[in-house]
């Protein structure tokens, strides 16, 4: 009892914590009004003209990855849902992956029902509790992991990044008497994850760790499960912008998103190498380095506000100029109600 009090606590007076309708209460105001200069609730969906929906909900994954240069992603194949686990044990082989691997719904959300799968059986029983279509991909194993959010304005040469968030997986170090479950009682992030980390490792966080002694816990940068979000913009340089704008602009019809990328180190990162983009968000991206724990509540409001204008900056524009059409009432309502289906399914 006084564990799950503590969990509340912390997620009250912690803003980072709060469900996504409280956080944008008030911007949902500012959202209506750029609803009603572009004389559409669905404004987004020509930010992204070759993304479907725009990127906002409801996008595959896999028809992304499909329209990026295949050297910039791990590789990747989708397994439908009700197809037998010898026909995906198959694509494995005809695809060359190997375990670890990475699987995750295709069309998903804020990391739910994302696993990292070291087996045949582990993967087995994935694929029977899978309820929707879902991606195996090759497990990045670079130590780094960033969001950058880039936009380029419709007609303009160069675009730009207006934010980038370095991502602390969920891990601990040991001190030699402390147990794993100690260890993670001590630090408010990561309580918040126990009742979900007892259930994957069980009695094992009863054990102690050495001293100094590192154990990854969770290997996704997910704010949700656990990672620790740093607001890191101030590390962007000119050659780091030539290499997202350089890969942005090889993905047809792609303006705004973030770019979720796993590197070795920031300087092979900048020029270009030893990275892998792990996912690649459209308009319905956060501008992720707000949840830094350094950074208020006001803040996060204008930087989703200054966001929110380029994203209706460049769905007017792209409209504009590519003779697009904004997404209906109808088409847009059945949007939500799809993705309000799909996250029963995935949940």
């Amino acid at each position: 009892m006084r564990n799950a009090l503590a969990r509340k606590w912390i997620r009250l007076t912690h803003w980072e914590y709060w469900p996504m309708h409280w956080v944008y209460a008030p911007i949902y105001f500012y959202w209506f009004w750029l609803c009603l200069k572009s004389r559409s609730f669905f404004f987004f969906n020509t930010a992204n003209p070759g993304i479907r929906n725009g990127g906002f909900l409801i996008e595959s994954k896999k028809e992304i990855y499909d329209l990026m240069p295949a050297v910039s992603y791990p590789a990747t194949v989708c397994c439908r849902m009700g197809e037998t686990f010898a026909t995906v044990i198959e694509r494995m082989h005809q695809h060359e992956l190997s375990f670890p691997l990475i699987a995750k719904p295709d069309i998903g959300l804020r990391g739910m029902s994302v696993s990292l799968i070291y087996s045949i059986v582990e993967l087995e029983q994935y694929h029977l509790k899978s309820k929707v279509d879902y991606l195996l991909q090759a497990y990045i194993n670079f130590p780094e992991e960033a969001g950058i959010f880039y936009y380029r304005i419709p007609g303009q040469k160069k675009g730009h990044i207006s934010g980038i968030v370095g991502k602390e997986f969920l891990k601990i170090k040991g001190d030699g008497f402390s147990t794993m479950q100690q260890l993670l009682q001590a630090e408010d992030r990561y309580t918040l994850q126990l009742p979900q980390l007892q259930l994957m490792y069980g009695k094992e966080l009863l054990q102690v760790l050495p001293l100094n002694e590192e154990k990854l816990l969770v290997p996704f940068g997910n704010h949700c499960r656990g990672a620790k979000f740093i607001d890191i913009t101030h590390r962007c340089n000119e050659k780091l912008l030539q290499t997202i704008d350089h890969l942005a602009q090889q993905v047809p019809g792609f303006y705004f998103g973030r770019m979720d990328i796993k590197y070795l180190n920031w300087n092979d990162l900048c020029d270009g190498k030893n990275f892998s983009v792990i996912e690649l968000n459209g308009a319905g991206s956060e501008p992720a380095h707000i949840y830094d724990p350094r950074h208020s509540l006001l803040f996060g409001w204008k930087e989703i506000i200054r966001h929110l204008n380029l994203l209706y900056t460049i769905s007017k524009m792209s409209k504009q100029q590519n003779n697009l059409a904004y997404m209906t009432m109808r088409e847009g309502l059945q949007m939500f109600r799809d993705n309000n289906k799909h996250l029963k399914l995935i949940g």
